[in-house]
């Protein structure tokens, strides 16, 4: 069997402030961001289908949880991201996708076009 990555990435609309930042640190005001994550599975490819994960079915999981605690939410009011920092919203978003998604190798998180956190799960 070969073994494969495969990638898809999304994107939500969101305000966040960071709470433990510094006084005057530009980060402490609100602002909004245009977040994009790339999700990465990584597993065999099924000898019958030729892919490891139909691009449809990614979709459907991933599209959910976007829609119902991140694209136009204040990001600090949903519950465990309180401090809303690329590194943590990496985490949160591993912790609701890798239930739904057991090949889920890492999450590349971009906070602007310039600057991404990759998250590889917690370690073994």
């Amino acid at each position: 069997m070969e073994e494969i990555e495969l990638s898809k990435t999304f994107g939500f609309e969101a305000a966040h402030f960071l709470p433990n930042v510094p006084e005057g640190h530009k980060c402490k005001r609100m602002h909004g961001h245009s977040f994009r994550f790339a999700v990465y599975l990584k597993g065999e490819i099924d000898p019958h289908t030729g892919w490891i994960m139909d691009f449809g079915e990614l979709k459907s999981i991933v599209k959910p949880i976007l829609d119902e605690h991140l694209d136009h939410y204040v990001l600090n009011d949903v519950p465990g991201l309180e401090n809303p920092t690329s590194e943590n919203i990496a985490v949160w978003l591993w912790n609701q996708l890798k239930p739904k998604l057991p090949l889920l190798d890492k999450i590349t998180l971009y906070e602007t076009c310039t600057s991404s956190c990759v998250y590889r799960g917690p370690k073994k």
